[in-house]
């Protein structure tokens, strides 16, 4: 990591909707996703959010060797967005605690704020990652 990773980053991601980010196409074997509305997805927006703050932060690290992993969200999802709406995400870097990073994050569609809320990731070294995992999926 730079050193300068510091707090008051911020980045905007925009993302037109699919009708594949929907709802129904979730978990398409669930007859109860299948049928609910077609609407921007709660899973899909979690990592449309997570998508933004790996942007945001990327210049600041050793990408690829370095990267991020969501670690823990707690975010809002107040209003429903149908495909073909233009998504806006703003994120700011609020702390920087070692290798433990904290985002204010929200989106809006164009008409509604969709989502607000705070994220967190932590900084991994790939290589060493990927070991671990490889471990883990050995025992």
């Amino acid at each position: 990591m730079k050193d300068t990773l510091k707090p008051g980053i911020e980045f905007v991601h925009k993302f037109m909707v699919p009708e594949n980010k929907t709802v129904p196409s979730l978990y398409p074997e669930s007859d109860e996703f299948l049928a609910m509305p077609e609407v921007f997805a709660t899973g899909y927006l979690v990592g449309f959010l997570e998508w933004a703050c790996i942007k945001a932060v990327n210049p600041y690290l050793d990408w690829p060797n370095e990267q991020t992993v969501g670690t823990h969200i707690d975010i809002s999802h107040i209003a429903a967005t149908p495909p073909g709406f233009e998504v806006t995400g703003k994120v700011k870097l609020v702390e920087v605690d070692g290798r433990r990073l904290v985002f204010e994050v929200e989106a809006h569609d164009g008409v509604d704020t969709i989502s607000s809320g705070k994220h967190e990731r932590f900084i991994i070294n790939k290589d060493k990652f990927e070991e671990k995992l490889k471990r883990k999926v050995v025992v």
